[in-house]
């Protein structure tokens, strides 16, 4: 909220603006989120492995339990039984929230999850709703090797019936979750371990985002990079650097990955001519495959369009000096950016820091 303020100083007074803020992590917006759903509505309940832990699935769950010990639940090591105990909840009137500290650990509930859980509303004809949220942590992080750095939006996004999202920031992080909650579809909700000690400012009230919009975060003229989850930021990044260097680039954060939001891509590949796709994950039948494939259809013989993708490499090694450059970075998309628009850019890496490092800040000491 912008509230006009009066600066007063001895030699001069000057009216400037000041911006009301409350700045939250990634983490304490999904926190709050879930605290203000179970507040509102005592048919929310959290579930999974350690969310009454003492680090409470980093920071997202902490000390919820205390407040409701009624509506949190710390599951054993069981995912698929306790995936098709939230199916039953969710037919039965409840609103659950899973929570998988790790993607691959849901990977033991599939069957639950694509199987029933994703055509019980359809096999009801529309009748039985499934309320469901599940949360799944993806990315890299500080040694956690090919089974533990993967994100694995793409083989969600492939399955009817499921909502599948992926905020890049505290803000979205809040309002989808608590739009999450109270929709009446399940919804995948991707969180990257990176983005949780990011921030971002974040209203206290109760309010909810579209499951369905992408955003145009920064407007440009010259390239559209089209991204999602923590990939946002290193096109932010790149972005910022290109303006230095007198090229604008139109960043659009996807958001929701089932369904796409195709209107505000196309609307924006009509203006540049050009477009880069960051994926988060791996890059080959990924998410970057479909976004590139419904542009190109959608776009057919209107104009011209280039269109380009780049991704993350699989599997990553444990070792950080390898794992480092298994990800799309600032540095790789100024890279891709200097040869799409065929201008030369010269590449400042101090401008950047430490190269794809694989370890968020110097305070990530492990995974939990």
């Amino acid at each position: 909220m912008l509230k006009k303020v009066n600066f007063q100083t001895k030699k001069n007074s000057t009216n400037i603006f000041m911006l009301k803020k409350r700045i939250l992590k990634y983490s304490e917006a999904i926190r709050e989120a879930t605290f203000q759903s179970i507040q509102t509505d005592k048919r929310v309940v959290l579930m999974g492995l350690g969310v009454d832990d003492p680090k409470g699935v980093f920071g997202t769950t902490l000390n919820i339990k205390n407040k409701f010990p009624k509506n949190v639940y710390d599951l054993p090591t069981a995912e698929n039984t306790f995936t098709g105990i939230s199916l039953g909840l969710a037919i039965s009137g409840f609103k659950p929230i899973i929570v998988h500290q790790r993607v691959e650990f849901s990977l033991l509930s599939l069957e639950q999850i694509f199987n029933q859980i994703a055509k019980w509303f359809f096999m009801s004809g529309g009748k039985v709703p499934v309320p469901l949220v599940i949360r799944l942590i993806i990315g890299r992080g500080w040694g956690q090797g090919p089974q533990h750095s993967q994100s694995l939006e793409s083989i969600f996004a492939h399955i009817p019936g499921l909502k599948v999202v992926c905020p890049s920031n505290a803000y979205d992080a809040k309002g989808m979750l608590l739009s999450a909650v109270n929709d009446l579809n399940p919804v995948i909700f991707f969180e990257h371990r990176w983005l949780h000690d990011t921030t971002s400012l974040v209203p206290k009230k109760n309010f909810k985002i579209s499951l369905n919009k992408a955003k145009v975060i920064k407007k440009g003229h010259h390239i559209t990079l089209i991204s999602f989850s923590y990939a946002v930021i290193e096109c932010l990044k790149a972005s910022d650097f290109l303006k230095i260097n007198k090229i604008y680039c139109e960043v659009i954060d996807l958001r929701s990955l089932r369904p796409i939001d195709f209107k505000v891509l196309v609307k924006s590949a009509l203006k540049t001519k050009k477009v880069l796709i960051v994926d988060n994950g791996m890059i080959h039948y990924g998410i970057s495959s479909e976004v590139m494939a419904g542009l190109l259809e959608r776009l057919k013989k209107k104009t011209k369009v280039d269109v380009y993708r780049t991704g993350t490499i699989n599997p990553v090694p444990s070792t950080k000096s390898l794992a480092k450059f298994c990800y799309p970075s600032a540095i790789n998309i100024l890279k891709l950016v200097s040869n799409i628009l065929s201008k030369k850019i010269k590449i400042n890496n101090h401008y950047f820091g430490e190269k794809n490092s694989d370890q968020p800040n110097p305070d990530f000491r492990g995974p939990f």
